[in-house]
């Protein structure tokens, strides 16, 4: 069985052009086609915290639900899609087990979610993050979202993504990602105009084989926001492979 996973900076919908472009936003996740994909910067900050992206247009315009983490407080409204700008879009016909927020140490607001998958006779877990400016906020980040995978009675397989804000090719926060993780580089995402850093990255789990990884280069995607997109195509091994379930 194949999921293909992605995830994107909106910047709050905001292009190069300054213009706030949800439509925009969402031709570009069409363009990727993925199965499940992490927003960052999903909720506008202040305020009510709406939602970048119109529910109705989601709802009623894509292949993807909003998967509801159900946590609501001052960091959630009603009128916001996720948590601390951080939101997960899950293809309609992927059964989701439970959703949940993850808190991270920091002084600024920051967040994670989660959510539980069922693939087949599999269980998925994908965790979306937007981690701190700061190094030693980032490591400590890391080691909590690590923390939250691990804690499962049930491990199944993990798929961890999002912008981690780490300048550092393969040192920093992402030294913090030990085996079985392996920390994907799929490339340069940002700036989007003209990439120079890979600072949205997908961390997975052993079990899983990656058969692709790449930054979405498009019209749309150069200007749609100050990152790019990044994915990666997965598989999961047959049930009775003898590989990690």
């Amino acid at each position: 069985m194949k999921l293909k996973v992605a995830s994107y900076n909106i910047h709050k919908g905001v292009g190069l052009d300054r213009v706030c472009d949800p439509d925009r936003i969402l031709t570009v996740l069409r363009e990727i086609d993925a199965d499940v994909i992490a927003l960052q910067e999903a909720d506008r900050r202040y305020g009510l915290r709406e939602a970048v992206i119109p529910r109705a247009s989601i709802d009623g315009h894509s292949p993807w639900r909003v998967v509801e983490p159900g946590h609501y407080d001052r960091a959630r409204t009603a009128a916001s899609m996720g948590w601390h700008g951080n939101a997960l879009l899950v293809r309609r016909d992927i059964e989701v087990i439970e959703a949940c927020t993850v808190p991270l140490p920091t002084i600024e607001p920051r967040g994670a979610v989660c959510v539980t998958l069922r693939l087949g006779g599999a269980l998925v877990r994908v965790l979306g993050m937007h981690l701190d400016l700061s190094g030693l906020r980032r490591r400590a980040q890391v080691q909590a979202v690590c923390s939250h995978m691990a804690g499962h009675a049930d491990q199944g397989h993990a798929v961890m993504m999002g912008d981690l804000n780490e300048w550092s090719p393969s040192g920093g926060a992402l030294s913090a990602f030990v085996a079985p993780l392996r920390v994907l580089t799929p490339g340069r995402s940002f700036p989007s105009r003209r990439p120079l850093a890979q600072l949205d990255r997908i961390v997975v789990s052993d079990g899983l084989e990656v058969e692709a990884v790449g930054v979405h280069h498009s019209t749309l995607a150069a200007v749609g926001s100050d990152h790019l997109p990044v994915w990666a195509n997965l598989r999961l091994p047959e049930l009775g492979s003898g590989r990690p379930a």
